[in-house]
């Protein structure tokens, strides 16, 4: 962006303001909170930025935003009426930031070699599934018989798709008192997203555990 013009905190102000014209604020202030982690590694401490104010939205984000509470009660009811498919999908989810179409790639030959290698939107990328998740994955597919392919499929034996899944989770979400609005699939990987924001820091490492193609920065 900055080309070859020099690094100032007045170009530093204007590239914030650059941001605050495209993004929305939550993604202009994990950029901010780059730009200062790199500012203060190069000595620049000077050129830190404020980050941008945002107002809380009282109800739309409430409403909509799946918060861990509300996974743990969607997973022990999917358990208390032996939803055990969408239990270790839930599980698997929460874990890994999947998106719905990637968990075909969760086949018996990936957990028997422990690499599960996802290829999405031209980019293929290796994802980490903790050895608890690993056993309870390869549990699941022993007690169904599968030996081979995706462990996650319809009775038709198909991936399981969006579709499939966004009606499951409707039905669970009524069982389970939690908001239908904020039960629904892609929801699983902004939990994923922000549980690990909160606790690493690091967007760089975030945007790459998503397999995201673009980044803000």
């Amino acid at each position: 962006w900055l080309g070859e013009g020099e690094m100032t905190k007045t170009a530093a102000l204007l590239y914030k303001e650059r941001l605050k014209e495209e993004y929305a604020p939550s993604s202009v202030n994990t950029v901010i909170a780059a730009l200062n982690s790199f500012f203060e590694f190069i000595d620049r401490a000077d050129m830190k930025l404020k980050s941008v104010k945002v107002q809380k939205q009282m109800f739309t984000k409430s409403e909509r935003e799946l918060n861990k509470g509300d996974y743990e009660r969607l997973l022990d009811t999917a358990r208390r009426y032996n939803k055990h498919r969408l239990s270790a999908i839930l599980q698997t989810l929460f874990a890994t930031g999947l998106r719905i179409s990637e968990l075909r790639y969760i086949t018996a030959e990936a957990l028997r070699e422990r690499t599960v290698i996802i290829s999405c939107k031209g980019k293929v990328r290796e994802i980490c599934i903790s050895d608890k998740l690993r056993r309870l994955l390869k549990e699941y597919a022993q007690k169904r018989g599968i030996t081979s392919g995706s462990i996650f499929i319809t009775r038709n034996g198909n991936p399981i798709d969006r579709s499939n899944l966004s009606k499951e989770l409707k039905r669970l979400a009524a069982l389970a008192r939690v908001a239908a609005k904020k039960v629904f699939p892609h929801n699983f990987r902004h939990l994923f997203a922000r549980i690990y924001y909160k606790h690493q820091k690091d967007i760089s490492a975030l945007s790459s555990l998503l397999g995201d193609r673009k980044s803000v920065v």
